[in-house]
């Protein structure tokens, strides 16, 4: 039998954590639950999760900054649960480097079936990634996929995941128009609730830290969606 994938559920309601610890369990998951902020982050450098559920509603530190903490150093899978479910919200999550979102009160087998959803797609990328290179050099930007990081015009960028993920895939590509459907499937792993904005967002951030290059563009291409528009040939290593 395999290693059991390990999942952190953070969540100040113990009735809602027991009862996911339950259902993942059963699910043949390890399965650890934290409580409050600080000790998420502390469980999560001990615990060595495979996906993080992650409650926004915390005593002390609260879901968003504990995000923000995660995604300083590690590219986990991170799915938000909150009885907030407005658009604002949600696009914050996403933006933060949240891979989903899902709005309580949850089905727990919808829950169970978003977790299965994300940890495919976290292993069919690595699987298929070979398809593209790591590296992916333009002028004035490289995109190392194998550890996460983007030089622009000879500076470190700070990128969150999804966006480097998008902008990988984009640049693997070049003068290839995907839609946004294409784009939802590929990076979120299954239907974003036709959540098209998801990509917008993306798209837009990844805009204000990139700004167009005489040689490479992110291109929106009208009542498509977009493409890494460039002049010149890829070189990659």
């Amino acid at each position: 039998m395999g290693v059991k994938q390990k999942i952190l559920i953070v969540d100040d309601d113990s009735n809602i954590a027991e009862l996911i610890f339950l259902y993942l369990t059963k699910e043949c998951f390890e399965v650890k639950i934290a409580e409050d902020g600080n000790e998420a982050l502390d469980a999560f450098k001990q615990f060595h999760p495979d996906l993080v559920l992650l409650d926004l509603m915390l005593p002390g530190i609260d879901g968003y900054q504990v995000c923000r903490e995660i995604r300083k150093t590690s590219p986990v899978p991170v799915i938000m649960m909150s009885a907030k479910g407005e658009v604002f919200d949600k696009v914050l999550g996403l933006e933060l480097g949240a891979d989903d979102y899902i709005v309580k009160p949850f089905d727990t087998k919808e829950l169970v079936a978003r977790i299965k959803a994300v940890l495919r797609r976290i292993q069919s990328g690595n699987s298929e990634e070979s398809e593209f290179p790591d590296i992916i050099k333009y002028p004035d930007l490289i995109i190392n996929f194998s550890n996460y990081s983007v030089t622009y015009q000879g500076r470190p960028l700070d990128m969150p995941p999804k966006e480097l993920e998008l902008l990988h895939l984009l640049a693997a590509s070049p003068n290839q128009v995907f839609t946004r459907e294409q784009l939802l499937e590929q990076l979120w792993g299954y239907d974003y609730a036709g959540d098209t904005r998801t990509v917008d967002v993306h798209i837009k951030r990844l805009r204000d830290k990139l700004n167009d290059h005489e040689t490479w563009a992110i291109s929106t291409v009208w009542g498509i969606g977009y493409k890494f528009e460039t002049r010149l040939p890829i070189t990659n290593e």
